[in-house]
């Protein structure tokens, strides 16, 4: 397959952009064993969008998101959130940077199963010592839908009812980008279509910007785009995915020769 050209992110693009990444490069390992994860990555995050990204295994798509999000740092480049450029910041910078300004959604929920659902929704502004915006966690709740279930644990909730939990989290403290790392992948098809809708509702209707890894085209069919990588590259994006037009990029991807 060859590849189609992609356009280099321009600065003259007038959609405000949340998140800023400039020539990304992140290798593992040394000499035979030295493996290229990310290439020389360049893509704007459009603040307001749902994003998917999406790729072959070994593409690269999680190292991506952990560097964007502030868990990993690059070998070089630049990535900048919210005006922020996160290579200049120091430890404890990046702390508050992850506690205030990103939100978190995982596949594994994450939740503290001592706390209850109220509890684990509100931990982030706890930590940080902040009072909840009432008016906006009561929306917050509405909107996942468990005000009913705020005082029961994790071991009292299913599977979906605790993702979305972690999505009330991630939301709670109006992040300016809320990051989620297959947080359907623990999901029966029932229940990630629920947590799906909820992200895709806290875009239309709270305002928020996502960014969201995942292999599935069925999920990443809710987005406005997907961006797509390969060997450690941006090679294409998708704008108004459909779950086929997404399966026919991956099919074609995953048959694609390795690069050299």
């Amino acid at each position: 397959m060859t590849e189609a050209p992609v356009p280099a992110p321009s600065p003259a693009d007038e959609r405000p952009v949340a998140a800023r990444v400039r020539d990304l490069t992140k290798t593992y390992g040394e000499g035979e064993a030295r493996v290229v994860a990310l290439d020389a990555v360049s893509v704007d995050l459009f603040a307001g969008e749902f994003t998917a990204v999406m790729g072959p295994s070994g593409s690269g798509k999680s190292t991506l998101m952990h560097c964007a999000a502030a868990l990993d740092s690059a070998d070089s480049g630049t990535v900048v959130v919210g005006g922020t450029e996160l290579g200049r910041l120091k430890d404890k910078e990046l702390t508050r940077l992850r506690r205030d300004t990103l939100g978190f959604v995982f596949q594994a929920f994450n939740l503290v199963p001592t706390l209850t659902a109220e509890e684990n929704i509100l931990l982030p502004l706890s930590i940080a010592g902040r009072k909840p915006d009432r008016e906006w966690y009561d929306g917050v709740v509405a909107a996942v839908g468990l005000g009913d279930r705020l005082g029961h644990r994790p071991n009292q909730l299913s599977g979906g009812q605790q993702q979305r939990v972690a999505v009330a989290r991630a939301l709670v403290g109006r992040p300016t980008i809320v990051f989620a790392d297959e947080p359907t992948g623990n999901l029966d098809s029932r229940s990630g279509a629920e947590v799906l809708g909820l992200l895709r509702r806290s875009v239309d209707e709270f305002g928020q910007t996502v960014v969201m890894v995942t292999h599935d085209p069925l999920a990443a069919a809710h987005t406005d785009r997907v961006v797509f990588l390969a060997d450690g590259r941006v090679v294409d994006e998708l704008r108004d995915p459909t779950a086929e037009a997404i399966l026919e990029r991956m099919t074609a991807f995953d048959a694609r020769e390795p690069r050299p």
